[in-house]
């Protein structure tokens, strides 16, 4: 059985909200967001696994605190797995030696505190029976979503997306779906900007569900904090034949 903790599942921060991260069993993160900043050194050390979505400052702000606060205390690398496109994002524009250190080279580029591995869309990866698949996601930058398989039931998470034909396909072909997690950034008012901005309101999740040809439990995220409960709100007035129930920071899944 799976466990997966919910760290941060917020479009932002202040007061108790915390950006994507969660916590697959105690060794796993799917993105990293602030959430991963409320774990203690010891659950920190524990982690040698990052699976990112996609390289905006919300999913990935506590990977170079992470290596940095205990990279010296583990015995191996911590992998960071991503798209070829992501991984080079970060490369680039994050462990750049100007923004931060680059942690796949040191203390030693044969023994780094950190090392990349490229996924690709619809590649398992295995992790002692989990399997982790990468996903269609359609976001300003590159994105995937990621599945969750214990072997008996499934999680999808959609990472951040607009609308997106190529997930739903993906999605109506997993068996087990038990729990769906998408986004839903903005209110029905600011469509326009989720548009541009390749994410989800209201009235575009409801066009999108209609896709959806399984009934699993739907759960939404990335929520901007000072629009929390009117989305929430328009979310149960647009959506017909599911129930959205919002995400919440601490909330567990066995699966």
């Amino acid at each position: 059985m799976i466990k997966l903790r919910i760290l941060g599942c917020s479009g932002g921060i202040g007061g108790n909200f915390r950006t994507t991260s969660i916590l697959l069993d105690n060794d796993v993160l799917i993105d990293a967001g602030t959430g991963v900043g409320d774990l203690s050194v010891t659950e920190l050390c524990m982690i040698d696994h990052v699976f990112v979505t996609h390289s905006h400052l919300d999913h990935i702000s506590s990977i170079p605190f992470m290596v940095d606060s205990v990279g010296f205390m583990r015995d191996k690398p911590l992998t960071i797995y991503a798209t070829a496109e992501t991984l080079e994002i970060l490369k680039q524009h994050i462990f750049n030696w100007k923004i931060w250190p680059d942690f796949s080279a040191i203390p030693d580029p044969r023994q780094p505190y950190m090392r990349y591995q490229v996924v690709e869309l619809g590649q398992a990866v295995n992790l002692n029976g989990r399997k982790i698949t990468a996903l269609p996601a359609h976001h300003v930058v590159p994105a995937v979503g990621y599945q969750i398989d214990s072997g008996t039931a499934s999680l999808v998470f959609s990472g951040d997306t607009t609308t997106n034909d190529a997930f739903w396909q993906v999605v109506n072909r997993i068996a087990h779906l038990r729990y769906l997690i998408i986004e839903t950034a903005f209110p029905n008012a600011e469509r326009g900007l989720a548009e541009v901005s390749r994410h989800l309101c209201p009235s575009m999740l409801a066009e999108e569900l209609l896709k959806l040809k399984s009934k699993p439990k739907i759960y939404i995220t990335h929520l901007k904090p000072g629009d929390v409960d009117l989305t929430m709100r328009e979310i149960g007035e647009c959506v017909q034949g599911f129930k959205p129930i919002m995400l919440l920071n601490g909330q567990i899944f066995e699966f």
